[in-house]
């Protein structure tokens, strides 16, 4: 008996619905205090719950390939914000092997025409795998033009390496790079949709040695660039210091202040940097180069930002009292950098002070509203957790029709609805409450993490899409882009009464 994708996916959910709530829950017990030896326990189980999840994935997007469901969808698709997505989505779990990850488009286009979310695809599997094979130093994603109409993205990293008789075979179904690491696991399938996907949109992928004798993944394919307004040169004739034992955090700081017209000096100590600079100057300091206790001091007679990881923001207050004129979070941001230089250097465009970075705030949207529409209680438990700890007061229902009941009697800032519900789904409540002229944003809560169920949820009216199980970091991001205080309204109450069932 064959089973078809659609099959696959109906068991795929089944699948999912126990391991969101092993990591979910595994999420949350790292968050309390546990002994050595017990954060060792929680660390296996989740890693074994995310590779179990990476399989179930994989061979439901390989089915659907097979079955020739690959459909591209060109649009608009911002070349930087594409690469600070996958970087950002990838810092946590880069952090938690104390690996850099980090972004550069040094002399990329702006803007291309091609599908945003299967060249995310691509990446992140790229990325993901970079990651998982390094043990020490990080990971380097670029897009560069090296001729007129072709994009090439590179993901390099500082890990074992792939020797010249695997380079085409680990493209090929259910194969594996025969490596010291073969241990860590893997469908084998991952490489092969990447190529399959590459194909598709008329470009082909690849594996090299990077500069360092790391891997250095690529996709390269011609894809149509969208006119835009020639990018800003904010610091143009400027130099810029870049002080970090990280080759990766010094090439992709070095790019981004490049792409920004300036010249960058990059060394591994502060003092290196100080000698080939001048006094007035910008220097970027790695917090990396800090001693066991944390302490760090600007470089002498030139203004220092300090570069934080996210879990360092308790230390941006410390450092300010040190004498640091701003902070930068990793991985960086090429307009925050630029912003940041230009207020150290006392030439920025206005007098306003610069926002925070919503990495480091202690909560995305304290006293926002959330009505949470979930029906399994583990994953209940673990975005409720999650919510409170970013602020918000969260009343929780579980089934379509009781939210469509909470909606009716109060406001809220954002909703969370999980797509899979008895009754009505998650899409047929959301399409209830678009009829109803709420226009609360709502955000899917789904196990599927596939572009045709970001359009389903896109077609019902929703406004953003997040993974179970949640993560801190994308919970935080859509928090902050959906119930910050800056971001909310007051949203339309119903115009009618909702007719249930």
């Amino acid at each position: 008996m064959q089973i078809s994708a659609e099959q696959l996916a109906s068991l795929s959910h089944e699948f999912r619905t126990p391991l969101n709530g092993v990591l979910g829950m595994a999420r949350l017990l790292e968050g309390t205090k546990l002994t050595e030896e017990q954060k060792t326990y929680v660390a296996a189980l989740r890693d074994s719950g995310q590779h179990l999840l990476t399989l179930v994935n994989d061979v439901l997007d390989f089915a659907k390939l097979g079955a020739g469901r690959l459909e591209l969808h060109p649009a608009r698709t911002d070349i930087e914000a594409l690469l600070q997505s996958v970087a950002e989505l990838l810092s946590p779990r880069a952090r938690e092997k104390d690996l850099e990850i980090a972004w550069a488009a040094r002399a990329a286009p702006l803007t291309i025409h091609a599908d945003e979310s299967r060249l995310r695809q691509i990446l992140l599997n790229f990325a993901g795998n970079a990651v998982k094979f390094t043990e020490t130093g990080g990971v380097l994603i670029t897009a560069a033009a090296p001729e007129p109409g072709v994009l090439r993205f590179t993901v390099e990293d500082t890990g074992p390496g792939v020797s010249d008789s695997d380079r085409d075979r680990i493209f090929e179904a259910f194969a594996q790079a025969e490596t010291a690491h073969a241990d860590l696991g893997g469908s084998g399938l991952g490489l092969a949709i990447a190529r399959r996907i590459a194909r598709a949109m008329g470009g082909e992928v690849g594996v090299e040695t990077a500069r360092e004798g790391g891997a250095a993944f690529w996709f390269e394919a011609e894809l149509p660039i969208v006119p835009a307004a020639p990018r800003g040169l904010p610091l143009s004739r400027r130099r810029v210091g870049v002080a970090s034992p990280s080759r990766i955090v010094r090439a992709a700081a070095a790019a981004q202040v490049e792409a920004c017209g300036g010249t960058a000096v990059c060394g591994e100590t502060v003092a290196e940097v100080v000698a080939a600079t001048r006094t007035g100057d910008v220097i970027l300091v790695d917090a990396g180069l800090a001693g066991p206790t944390g302490a760090l001091r600007p470089p002498a007679q030139r203004k220092g930002i300090v570069l934080l990881a996210p879990d360092e923001r308790d230390r941006v207050a410390r450092y300010r009292r040190a004498g640091f004129t701003g902070y930068l979070i990793k991985p960086l941001r090429r307009a925050s950098l630029a912003e940041r230089v230009l207020i150290a250097a006392g030439e920025a465009p206005t007098a306003a002070p610069p926002r925070e970075d919503e990495r480091i705030v202690t909560a995305a949207a304290p006293g926002a509203r959330i009505l949470l529409v979930e029906d399994n209680p583990i994953n209940a438990l673990l975005a409720r957790t999650l919510l409170t700890r970013e602020g918000c007061e969260v009343e929780h229902v579980t089934s379509g029709a009781e939210a469509l009941k909470a909606a009716d009697m109060g406001a809220f800032d954002v909703i969370l609805m999980d797509m899979r519900m008895p009754g009505l789904s998650g899409e047929e409540t959301a399409g209830r409450l678009r009829e109803a002229g709420i226009a609360t944003p709502i955000v899917a809560l789904t196990a599927n993490a596939f572009e045709d169920d970001r359009r389903a949820c896109l077609a019902a009216g929703m406004d953003d899409f997040l993974v179970k199980p949640l993560s801190p970091d994308a919970l935080r991001t859509a928090l902050t882009r959906w119930a910050a205080p800056t971001s909310r309204a007051n949203w339309t109450k119903p115009a009618k009464r909702f007719k249930v069932g």
